[in-house]
Order: structure tokens, then sequence, then C-alpha cells
């Protein structure tokens, strides 16, 4: 019993222990339950709130669109009944315009009528009128119609002449106004320095007994030097200075330059004179190939045969009316390219017709033939292209033009040729050629008097007014022009005027 009291009071207290522990832990557990209910309430009576707010604020919006659509539909409503209204004011409206049309309608089914009577009547009075008139001027109303037609033909081809006229005024005007846009165009851009150049043939002496030792004895010094040059030798009264003729430029070029040589050099004699010439003969070749070939460069045409090459260089030394043939090629090459740019045709067809359009005035002293003929058959030997050849032998219509690029090579050699300060005429060919184009106009039937203007571009004709009507002077304006063409040749164009003016004289007594 004593062994076992020892344990049965610590059992005791554990079991105290325990049972005040659960104690304390229960009664935790129930104020934990209480707080959690209480908070659970709170939450509740919050939430309670908040819902009771929301459904306040949900009824005031409600509220809100419920009244702003009740004023909605009543201004749609007024709207509504406002477009009624209009509707029916034009209704009303259209009802009484039908009704006036109607009685429009009927108005003119009055007056159609009443028309339709008058025009019967009108129709008897003029039957009845006709028949007078026919028995009065006894003829029926076919033959008036005729008189009448023939006198309506008669105006309307007074006012044909006048309109015709006007058209030809005005194309001619629009012509003239678009040409000299382009052509000045062309000729600024071109802007070619070398406008006239030309070859002299006189050799200047540093004093007259120079002409003897030219001569020498017996004037053999003389014939040597013109067996070996070609030339003929001229010496005059002239002073320091002796000339040199030839129908051949290159021969009169390099006869020059030996000339030149041997009065430095001061050797005259026959031998000397020979071996002068040749050198200066190889000298002036080798010239012309590198002026062929810096105006082949300049126009922008490669591709050329040597020997198309070298007569195209032969031009540096022709001139015609005083402007030097190789810058006159060149000049041409680019106006017609330009020219051709601007119409859209082929520039490069139109350079290469235009630089060579001249070739056969390097060999027309030579062959037999026009320079237009000789150059197209030159070029064609040496392969040049069919279309350049066609430019080159109808640049003076010689043959049919085939292409635009004809065309535009034939107006860029008439503007390089006749813009002013290119070309230059003796007194003499003035004279002669002013004469001729008098000539050829008073030929002409009903001409009064001609008179050639603004050295020779321009003739005026003055007609008798009773012999030449204004369709005949029309007419013979392009008979003038056309004989000019045909009979005469000149740089440039030549204007042709006819004037017919009627003088009315009384005199008071």
């Amino acid at each position: 019993m004593k062994e076992i009291i020892p344990f049965i009071f610590p059992l005791f207290a554990l079991l105290i222990g325990a049972a005040i522990g659960y104690s304390i832990k229960a009664y935790l557990a129930h104020q934990a339950n209480q707080r959690l209910v209480e908070q659970s309430e709170n939450i509740l009576t919050k939430a309670e709130q908040k819902a009771h707010e929301i459904v306040l604020e949900a009824r005031d919006e409600i509220l809100k669109e419920r009244q702003e659509t009740e004023e909605e539909i009543a201004r749609r409503r007024q709207e509504v009944s406002r477009s009624e209204d209009r509707l029916q004011r034009r209704h009303d409206q259209l009802d009484k315009r039908s009704e006036r049309l109607e009685q429009r309608e009927q108005s003119l089914n009055n007056r159609q009528s009443t028309l339709d009577r008058q025009t019967n009547a009108i129709e008897k009075i003029e039957g009845e009128a006709r028949e007078k008139l026919e028995k009065i001027a006894r003829m029926n109303a076919e033959e008036a119609r005729s008189i009448l037609l023939a006198e309506v033909e008669k105006g309307a081809r007074d006012d044909m002449a006048r309109i015709i006229r006007q058209v030809e005024a005005e194309a001619q005007e629009e012509g003239d106004r678009r040409a000299r846009k382009l052509v000045a165009d062309a000729i600024q851009r071109v802007a070619s320095e070398h406008v006239v150049e030309v070859t002299s043939s006189n050799v200047v002496l540093p004093s007259d007994d120079m002409k003897g030792r030219i001569i020498g004895r017996n004037g053999r010094n003389i014939h040597a030097f013109e067996r070996a040059a070609g030339v003929d030798v001229i010496v005059d009264d002239t002073p320091e200075a002796i000339t040199i003729s030839s129908f051949d430029p290159v021969r009169r070029e390099v006869a020059r330059r030996s000339m030149e040589k041997l009065v430095l050099d001061g050797r005259i004699h026959p031998a000397h004179i020979e071996k002068i010439v040749k050198k200066e003969g190889k000298e002036v070749e080798r010239v012309i190939v590198e002026a062929g070939e810096e105006a082949a460069f300049e126009a922008g045409v490669p591709g050329l045969h040597k020997e198309i090459i070298k007569k195209l260089g032969r031009l540096k030394f022709r001139t015609s009316y005083g402007q030097n043939q190789l810058a006159h090629a060149v000049e041409s090459a680019k106006l017609a390219s330009v020219i051709a740019a601007e119409l859209g045709a082929n520039v490069e067809l139109a350079k290469a017709g235009g630089l060579l359009h001249d070739l056969g005035k390097a060999m027309d002293h030579n062959v037999e033939g026009t320079h237009a003929g000789i150059g197209a058959e030159f070029a064609l030997r040496y392969g040049v292209p069919p279309l350049v050849v066609n430019t080159i032998a109808a640049h003076h219509h010689e043959v049919e033009q085939e292409t635009v690029e004809a065309v535009i090579v034939e107006a860029a050699d008439a503007i390089s040729g006749a813009r002013p300060g290119a070309r230059r005429e003796s007194v003499e060919q003035y004279i002669k050629r002013v004469r001729a184009l008098e000539e050829i106009a008073n030929t002409h039937e009903g001409v009064r008097e001609t008179y050639a203007l603004q050295a020779g571009r321009e003739i005026r004709v003055f007609v008798h007014p009773e012999n030449v009507d204004d369709l005949a002077s029309i007419q013979l304006a392009r008979d003038i022009s056309k004989q000019i063409e045909e009979t005469m040749q000149y740089p440039g164009q030549i204007k042709v005027t006819v004037i017919r003016e009627t003088r009315a004289t009384d005199y008071a007594k």
C-alpha cells in the first residue's frame, strides 16, 4: 500500500492538470467563436448597408434614364409631328400645282387649236401668194429655188473663202509661234561658237621684192609651184600679197601653206618647191583626218568609216556663202538632235543625218551630180545605214523623204544656214538674186509692182484689184513661192506677200 501511494499523487495531479487545460482550451475556443460570430454579424451588416446603397443608386439611375428616355420620346414625337405638318403642306402645294398644270394644259390645247386654224389659214394665203408670184414672175417654184440656191451658193463661197483665210491665218500664227519656240530652244541649247569662218586664199609677203623671187627667172619658180600644187598663182599690183586660185579648196589650202613656208624659208627653187608641197600635202591630209574625227566626236556620231571621216574633214576647207561647211555640219547635227529629242524622234539617226547631209560638197568639184546625190551614194558605199542615206539624199527634196528624221535634218540645215550672221554673199550675187526675185513675180498675170525687201528675204507683190480677187491673190502667192523654190538657190527662206488694195479717187469742183 505504501508502495502505491507515491504513484497515486502524481497521477491525480496529472488528471487535474489535464482537466484544467481542457477547460482553458474550451474557454478560449468559445471566445474565438464568439469573436468570429461578432465579425460575421458586422460583415453581414456592412454588406446589407452596401447592398441597400447600391439598390438606391440603381433606382436613381433607372429613374434618371427613364426620365431622359421619356424626354427623348417626347422630342421625337414633336419632330414627327412637325414633319407630318410639313408633308401635309407639301401635299397641299402639290395638289395646287397639279390643278394649275391642268389648267395650263387646257389653255395650251386651246392655243394649239387656235394655232392650227391660223396655220391652215396662213398656208392657204401662202399658196395663193405663191400662185400670184408665179404668174407675176413667170417662173415656177423650182426655177425660183434654183436662182435662190445660186445666190446662196455664191454667198457661201465668199463665206468659205473668208473662213479659209481666217483658219489659215490662225494655223499659221500658231504654227509660227510653236516653230519659233522650238527653233529658239534648239539654237539656244546648241549655242555654237563658230558662226562664220572664211578660208582665205591670200598670202601675205614681207615685201614686194619677194614677188620677184616667187616668179623666178623667166617664171621658172611660179610655174614649178603651179604644177606641183595644181593651182593658179596670181601676182598683181596688190601690195605685199599674192592670190592663190583653185576650184579645189584642199589644194588651195596646201598651196597656201606651202607658199607661206617657202616665203619664211626663203629658198624658192623648183626642187625645194616640190619637196615643200609634198610635205604640206601630207600635213593637210593629217589635219583633214583630225578635223573629221573631231567633228564626229563633237556631234556624237561614232563608228564612221575612215573614208567617211576623211571626206568629212575636207569640209573644213569648204565654205558656202562664207560659212564653214564642217562647222555647219556639226551645228546641223546638234540642232537636229535637239529638235528630234523635243519631238520624240530618233536622236541618233537625226544626228548622223545632220552631220553627213553635206558630205557631197567635199567631192562635188571632182564628180558630176548634186552634192546631195553624190554624198548619199558615197555614204551608202561605206556602210552608212539606209535611213541616214535617205536623209542625205532628201535634204534638198531630190528624193522622197522616208522618215520624220529626214524632215528634221532639212529643218536643222535651214536653221544653221539661215540664222543671222551664219552666211554672207557678195554684192553682185545679192543684186542678181534680188532682181531675179522681182522678175519671177512680174511674170505673173495681174501683177502691178514688185519690191524685194529685207536683203531679199521678203518680196511684196502689188496686184491690180480689178483683175485679181482675194482667192486669186492667195493662189498667186503660192504660185510665186513654188516658182522661187524651183528656179532659185538661196539660204534660209523667202516670204512672199501679195497685196491687193482698192483706191477710190474723186475731185471736188
